[in-house]
């Protein structure tokens, strides 16, 4: 056995898989939640895993892959986790303040446990450090960006590097000759364009609220509504972080955070779900249009997250009006029920058609096991 343990850790919660990389079979799992200690979290986890009857050579991983939201412009790869590496994602809490400050309580919880093995960083951004000056650049004034590191960074990198892989694999060519639209559609949602291999454009920004809209975030907003609410409403810049961050998208629109629920009360004629249901459709349209431009051509859109693997409403809403742009879906396959066959990957576009629609499970902790052990390797 080959045993990497992927930890993604949040502020309150811990997130494990333990997974034989001989086989890439999951053979421990688990969340915890409710955390207030990581390192008694972590205690509790590897109790559960000893509990599990599993062989002793599992017991002992040979690394600990973690998931690290937010690694600035500083890591383009998977990283050793050393004291600079640790002191880089604490001092970039400032730009991802709800995450990596528990991707950082899990990494030196796990070391405790874990101190003479080696502990790998996968970073969520890492993957669109391959964008041009031209794609991450935000149109302000340099003194001020540079100084306050803002530029787009991209989020959900390791599913979008994750399913860009499995899509060439499912198609049976190489991922260099490849331009593939990937829309990671959960809670929180992003589009990817990637050519050849390499992210040259995503939806999320310097953080993960702009773009697409999702659960509980708007997405793209004019900026000079916040200065507007600033000034007639007297809000805090507290308030306006809680308003689009967790009292906006579809709980803002609906009341309601799931996308089954809104699918559900716009059935039962819930005209706000109904409008929210085409507000989040027309925006990824919006932007697998751009993306198509951009890219100079398109072999792929490729659906997953939750959503985007899920809702064969959604992705008929997305893809149906798109026609013209040779996208089509064959309604029997979109609506089929998910199988194991492939992985649960499938074609929902017809035959023959010039840009193929594919639904693709995404895999974030094997991504960062591969990354973890690719690294060591090398």
């Amino acid at each position: 056995m080959k045993p990497i343990l992927v930890i993604n850790s949040g502020s309150s919660s811990l997130k494990y898989q333990l997974i034989d990389m001989l086989t890439e079979e999951v053979l421990a799992q688990g969340l915890i939640e409710r955390v207030s200690d990581h390192t008694v979290a972590f205690a509790h986890m590897l109790k559960e895993i000893a509990s599990s009857e599993l062989p002793l050579d599992a017991l002992t991983p040979v690394a600990v892959g973690h998931r690290v939201v937010h690694g600035g412009n500083a890591f383009s790869q998977a990283t050793v986790v050393t004291d600079d590496v640790l002191l880089r994602i604490h001092e970039l809490s400032s730009l991802a303040p709800l995450h990596n400050p528990g991707n950082l309580a899990g990494i030196e919880a796990a070391i405790v446990a874990f101190p003479s093995i080696q502990h790998v960083a996968v970073f969520d951004t890492a993957f669109h450090q391959s964008l041009s000056p031209a794609s991450y650049t935000y149109a302000i004034d340099t003194a001020v960006a540079a100084e306050h590191h803002i530029r787009r960074y991209g989020f959900h990198g390791t599913s979008h590097s994750y399913v860009a892989s499995r899509t060439a694999e499912f198609l049976g060519r190489d991922l260099a000759e490849l331009k593939i639209i990937v829309l990671h559609l959960g809670n929180g949602a992003s589009a990817c364009a990637i050519d050849g291999g390499r992210s040259v454009e995503t939806s999320m920004g310097m953080t993960p609220l702009e773009g697409l809209v999702m659960g509980t975030r708007s997405g793209d907003l004019d900026p000079a509504i916040l200065m507007y609410l600033s000034r007639v409403a007297n809000y805090t810049p507290d308030q306006l972080d809680e308003l689009l961050n967790r009292e906006s998208g579809l709980v803002g629109l609906t009341g309601l955070g799931d996308m089954r629920d809104v699918y559900r009360a716009s059935e039962a004629g819930d005209e706000r779900a109904t409008l929210a249901l085409e507000v989040y459709a027309h925006r990824i349209r919006h932007y697998l249009g751009a993306y198509f431009a951009l890219l100079g051509g398109l072999d792929a859109v490729v659906f997953t997250a939750g959503v985007g693997e899920n809702s064969a409403d959604v992705r008929s809403r997305v893809i149906a009006p798109l026609a013209h742009l040779g996208l089509t879906l064959d309604a029997s396959r979109n609506d089929a029920p998910r199988t194991s066959e492939a992985g649960g990957a499938r074609q929902i576009s017809v035959t023959d058609a010039p840009v193929r629609v594919l639904v693709i499970p995404t895999n974030e902790e094997l991504e960062i096991a591969r990354q973890a052990l690719a690294l060591l390797e090398a």
